[in-house]
């Protein structure tokens, strides 16, 4: 994979990662049911934003876990901030469970993305000393 395209795609599961918080902070607006129109918008937004990015980052590179199925269950199973805020405990607490499991997946994928991009970077560097081209 070439550097630059890498780095995108470090940056873009960084960016993705960071919409995982903020799904998670909306689960915390819900369970303390302190949300207004506006958050009950920008979680949908939210959602919306998780589901298309995965297409494309899996579209890029091969993820084994978490399952595109398991990411459609935790967001399938929060239609809206309402509905989480109506939740028993132990349902609530499963969802977050479940998110915590593939927070924690997709930070495993970013690090073995950053391991390859380090690799990248230091091949390139030793070939540059060497007066090799990058391909």
């Amino acid at each position: 994979m070439a550097a630059i395209k890498l780095d995108q795609l470090v940056d873009q599961v960084e960016n993705y990662i960071e919409c995982w918080k903020q799904f998670n902070h909306f689960v915390t607006l819900a369970r303390e049911k302190k949300f207004t129109s506006d958050d009950e918008n920008q979680f949908l937004e939210t959602k919306s934003i998780l589901i298309q990015e995965l297409e494309l980052i899996m579209a890029s590179v091969e993820v084994a876990s978490p399952t595109r199925e398991e990411i459609h269950a935790v967001v399938g199973d929060a239609p809206s901030l309402r509905y989480l805020s109506e939740l028993n405990e132990g349902t609530r607490r499963n969802l977050e469970n479940q998110w915590h499991k593939v927070y924690i997946d997709w930070h495993s994928i970013l690090g073995q993305l950053k391991v390859r991009q380090r690799g990248e970077n230091s091949r390139s560097g030793l070939g540059s000393m060497f007066g090799k081209k990058k391909s």
